[in-house]
C-alpha cells in the first residue's frame, strides 16, 4: 500500500490519484511513456479489490474500460500518441452514449512512432478534435507530480458528474518526472477535489442538475434491475436508435451544452505576476516548470512578465485570456510542438495584443534560458 508521503513519478502519482478517486478497473496496452501507469495499476488494483486487464491492443483497452464503466466501475485507460489515435472512435462513442471514462495520454514526439521516449505536446488538438463529429471534450493538463495526483482525481469527478470521457493530457516530462508528494486521503481532500460517485450524483433524489435546467441523465449500472439500451447511434428516451431529426438535434445540443453551460465548474487555470505584466506567457503541462523559472529570473531583472497556465486545456479558458490580453502588449505561447495551442490563443486574443510563439519539436525540452531570451526579444520589438 502507498505511504502518505512518497517519492513518485508523475505516472505513478496518476495511479494513486485514480485509486483515491475510486478507480477499480483499468484496461490498456503498454506504450512508452505511459507504461508505468499500467504497471502501477496492475500492482495497486488487486490491493483494493479492483481489476487490471492487459488487452490485445489500444482499441480493446478503451472498449473494456467503457464496458466496465457501464456496469458501474470507475474505469481508466492510459496510452501515448499512437494509441491515443486508435482510441478516438471509442472516445466519440463514450461521448454520445454518455459513459464516464478517464483516458490518460502521456504525450511523446510524433507523428507515427516518432521519438517514443522524448517530450512533446503534439496531441493538444487531437484531444479536442481527434474523434469525428460534434462532441463535448474535457481535457486537463497537470504540470507536476503533485498536480497529477489531484488532477487525476478531478478527471474522475468530472467524468462522473457530466457523464463524459475526460482526458488527462500529460506529457513525457511530467509522466517521468520524480518528486516528493503527499497522497492526500479521500476524506481529507480539498473541497474542489471531493470525490463524486455515480450513486450519489443526485440532489434531493433528482439527477445532478446542469445550469439552466439541463440534466445529465442518471443511468444506473447494468445488473441492478433497470434495463436500458446503449448505442452509438442517436437514440430516443428508451435508448433505441432513431432517425428523428428533432431528437438527434436535441441530444447533440444537450451533450454539448452540459459542458458549455457549466464552464464555471469545469474551467481551471493558474496565474502568476500578471497584475502589472506587459508580457503574458501562456504555458501548460511540462512547459510550466521552465516558464515559472524564467518568470522568476526576469522579474529579478525588472522585466514585467507573468504566466497564464490553462489547467483545463479544453474547454479553453478564453474569457479570462481575453481579459489578460487587453492589459498586456504581448502574449507569448510556449509549447512543445510546431504550434497548436498558439492558434487557439490567436483566435481568442483577436489583435488585443501581439501573439508570439516559442516552440520545440525535436524531442528536447524548452529551457528557462530560451524563454528568457524570447521574452527579451519580444519586449524589445514591442517598444
Amino acid at each position: 500500500m502507498a505511504e502518505r508521503f512518497a517519492l513518485l513519478q508523475g505516472n505513478e502519482a496518476c495511479v494513486e490519484g485514480a485509486i483515491t478517486a475510486g478507480m477499480r478497473f483499468y484496461s490498456g496496452y503498454p506504450i512508452t511513456p505511459s507504461t508505468e501507469i499500467a504497471e502501477g495499476s496492475a500492482v495497486r488494483l488487486p490491493q483494493v479489490g479492483g481489476k487490471f486487464v492487459q488487452m490485445e491492443d489500444e482499441i480493446g483497452g478503451i472498449a473494456a474500460a467503457i464496458g466496465a464503466s457501464v456496469v458501474g466501475a470507475k474505469s481508466m485507460t492510459a496510452t501515448s500518441g499512437p494509441g491515443f489515435s486508435l482510441k478516438q472512435e471509442n472516445i466519440g462513442y463514450a461521448a454520445l452514449a454518455e459513459i464516464p471514462v478517464v483516458v490518460v495520454d502521456v504525450q511523446r514526439s510524433g507523428p507515427s512512432t516518432g521519438l517514443p521516449t522524448s517530450p512533446s505536446q503534439g496531441d493538444v488538438m487531437q484531444a479536442r478534435w481527434g474523434t469525428h463529429g460534434d462532441h463535448p471534450v474535457i481535457a486537463i493538463s497537470p504540470c507536476s507530480v503533485q498536480d497529477t495526483y489531484f488532477q487525476t482525481i478531478r478527471c474522475f469527478n468530472l467524468a462522473e458528474k457530466y457523464r463524459t470521457p475526460v482526458i488527462l493530457l500529460m506529457d513525457e516530462i511530467v509522466g517521468h518526472m520524480r518528486e516528493g508528494i503527499e497522497l492526500v486521503p479521500a476524506e481529507e481532500l480539498p473541497e474542489e477535489f471531493k470525490i463524486v460517485n455515480r450513486d450519489n450524483n443526485m440532489v434531493d433524489g433528482k439527477p445532478y442538475a446542469c445550469a439552466k435546467g439541463e440534466y445529465v441523465p442518471h443511468q444506473p449500472p447494468f445488473g441492478t434491475g433497470t434495463r436500458y439500451n446503449i448505442t452509438g447511434l442517436y437514440s430516443n428516451e428508451y435508448g433505441f436508435p432513431t432517425n428523428d431529426n428533432s431528437i438527434a438535434h436535441a441530444k447533440a445540443t444537450r451533450i454539448m451544452e452540459k459542458i458549455e453551460k457549466n464552464l464555471d465548474d469545469i474551467l481551471d487555470y493558474e496565474e502568476e505576476n500578471l497584475d502589472d505584466a506587459t508580457v503574458a506567457i501562456v504555458c501548460y503541462g511540462g512547459t510550466t516548470r521552465a516558464t515559472m523559472e524564467a518568470v522568476a529570473q526576469l522579474r529579478d531583472q525588472g522585466v514585467k512578465v507573468g504566466m497564464f497556465r490553462p489547467v483545463t486545456v479544453w474547454p479553453f479558458p478564453e474569457q479570462r485570456l481575453k481579459e489578460i490580453a487587453k492589459k498586456v502588449k504581448t502574449v507569448l505561447v510556449v509549447e512543445h510542438n510546431y504550434g497548436q495551442l498558439v492558434e487557439e490563443v490567436e483566435k481568442v486574443v483577436k489583435g488585443a495584443a501581439k501573439v508570439e510563439f516559442l516552440g520545440k519539436w525535436d524531442g528536447t525540452t524548452i529551457t528557462p534560458a530560451q524563454i528568457i531570451n524570447k521574452v527579451k526579444e519580444v519586449s524589445k520589438n514591442a517598444k
